[in-house]
């Protein structure tokens, strides 16, 4: 055998090997124990449109992330003023970038700047005024430390989706940030596709709020209570009837206790009524804080507040010391598992709106693919024959290089783990167009050299040569394409771009080396005066 094409055959008969192993996961399920640690257990995935799932694409409401920075920085000031014995009548929000502090004289605001300054270094101080005897401070949050929180909320959004999602048990989901404030979120398999969209879309802010017994909850509006109290409604369902009613409760709108502090949330049964709830466990500063706050407001109401809606609002008995509590109300054992695994995630840190919500469900996935198979044999049968028909015995050689071209592309997308999705598909049948595609160019540059009086082997070498350029440029410009699609498609249409890509760059491969070496080993073996293409 010539050492020109032996490397040449080598190199082909590897690639063959090495597909067929990378296929292995994809095909045998489940792989036997033999196989795990000693060769590669990735497969082809399958996309949503073709196992069947949920796409959603969710904006998360970054302003909303700075207004809760406000109402932190807000909170944290009154308390630092309180602890230094500083004088002043208001500290709240103003707007949706501003925190206003309302002191009594100029002296005041001087010691209070200080400290602002010193606490808070990002804050701008905007220059103070007087109104009606008092004296107003306004700390603004400038553009850049906005854009720099926004971005966290999105960062912070995605993890804490990333988390949910992990203990919710969807397994090779998709998750990632797209644009600036836009998260994608693919579910696939996923039998329960509502119940997954309100657990990642749950905002989860769990707070204790002491209620306000001096108010009047049954007559009060929002607009009627005091400005340090908010009115909120506390649900609950009839186990016998399933009615739901809203009882009225006026809360402080300061937190004493957030769920940030918690360490683990986890579902318990009442041994008492059989009804689930949430146990919940604080860390050290939780709890020391659980602890003052139960002691210094025992017989007062303590409502769990979560996302603005009363849970419960127990009487606070007794001192409550060891870190512990518990989220009861007319739970499911579903709904109870739910809330427990956002608290355990952590709550977002602003809501999430849902601006697309396309699910496909897996009989509508299966017949996808039946359709797709189907389309792709077809595909193949008819170039097959016409190749066969037209070009005859060359013609063969084409189709073995298109064979060679789908294997070689399977084994490519296995080895990567890649997701094939319906235009995926779609891809592959155009991969085997564009294959004999390339051998129909290089079969009418052979036929013009044989025209023109040459050998055989002469012919056969001038036309790859010639044609070598013409299909080198095709090929580029469409893989230009593919990276096009791939950078700014989503879902599917990556998937199309990723079996385009890969499907060129194998192309390249068996129609300009692989069918060569067949018609080299077959003139070097046998003697041909005259060739028919």
């Amino acid at each position: 055998m010539s050492k020109g094409y032996t490397w040449r055959i080598s190199l082909i008969v590897i690639f063959i090997v090495a597909s067929c192993i990378y296929m292995v996961p994809t095909l045998v399920s489940p792989l036997p124990s033999w196989w795990s640690g000693l060769l590669p257990k990735d497969k082809i995935h399958l996309g949503l449109d073709l196992q069947g799932g949920t796409h959603l694409v969710m904006q998360v409401e970054t302003q909303k992330a700075v207004e809760g920075s406000l109402d932190m920085i807000a909170t944290d000031l009154e308390d630092s003023l309180n602890a230094k014995n500083i004088r002043f009548k208001r500290v709240a929000k103003l707007g949706s970038d501003k925190v206003q502090l309302t002191l009594y004289d100029r002296a005041t605001a001087d010691a209070v700047q200080k400290e602002v300054k010193k606490k808070y270094p990002d804050l701008e101080v905007l220059p103070v005024t007087e109104e009606g005897g008092f004296i107003n401070m306004q700390l603004r949050i400038d553009e850049k430390e906005q854009q720099v929180r926004k971005d966290r909320a999105v960062a912070q959004a995605l993890e804490t989706i990333r988390n949910r999602i992990d203990q919710f048990g969807v397994s090779e989901p998709v998750i990632q940030r797209e644009g600036i404030d836009h998260i994608v979120v693919q579910l696939p398999g996923i039998k329960d596709p509502k119940r997954a969209i309100e657990l990642i879309g749950k905002t989860a802010r769990l707070e204790f709020k002491l209620v306000d017994e001096n108010v009047n909850a049954a007559t009060a509006t929002a607009s009627s209570v005091p400005e340090d109290d908010e009115l909120l409604f506390e649900k609950r369902t009839d186990a016998t009837t399933g009615a739901v009613s809203e009882t009225p409760i006026v809360v402080k709108r300061k937190a004493m206790i957030t769920g940030d502090l918690l360490t683990d949330a986890q579902v318990r049964i009442d041994s008492q009524y059989n009804q689930p709830y949430v146990g919940i466990e604080f860390n050290s500063t939780g709890a020391r804080l659980f602890d003052q706050v139960t002691a210094a407001n025992t017989g007062k109401r303590f409502a769990i507040v979560l996302d603005n809606n009363v849970y419960s609002a127990p009487v606070i008995r007794e001192r409550i010391s060891g870190g512990s509590a518990q989220i009861s109300g007319s739970f499911t054992e579903k709904e109870a598992s739910d809330l427990a695994i956002v608290l355990r995630a952590g709550s977002l840190p602003a809501p999430v709106k849902i601006l697309q919500n396309v699910t496909v469900g897996p009989s509508l996935g299966q017949d996808s693919i039946k359709k797709g198979l189907i389309a792709g044999l077809i595909g193949v049968a008819l170039v097959v024959i016409f190749m066969a028909v037209y070009y005859q015995a060359a013609g063969m050689v084409a189709n073995f290089g298109m064979v060679l071209n789908i294997v070689y592309l399977m084994g490519a997308l296995a080895a990567l783990g890649a997701t094939l999705t319906l235009p995926g598909i779609a891809a592959i049948v155009l991969l085997v167009g564009m294959s004999v595609d390339s051998n129909v160019l290089i079969f009418e540059r052979i036929r013009e050299e044989l025209k023109l009086g040459k050998t055989p082997h002469a012919a056969v070498d001038a036309g790859y040569d010639k044609a070598f350029l013409t299909i080198m440029d095709s090929h580029v410009t469409t893989l230009i394409t593919a990276a096009v699609l791939f950078q700014f498609g989503t879902g599917p249409v990556k998937g199309f771009a990723v079996s385009l890509s890969l499907g060129i760059i194998i192309n390249l491969f068996t129609s300009l080396l692989a069918t060569k070496v067949v018609f080299d080993a077959f003139l070097e073996r046998v003697s041909v005066k005259r060739l028919y293409i």
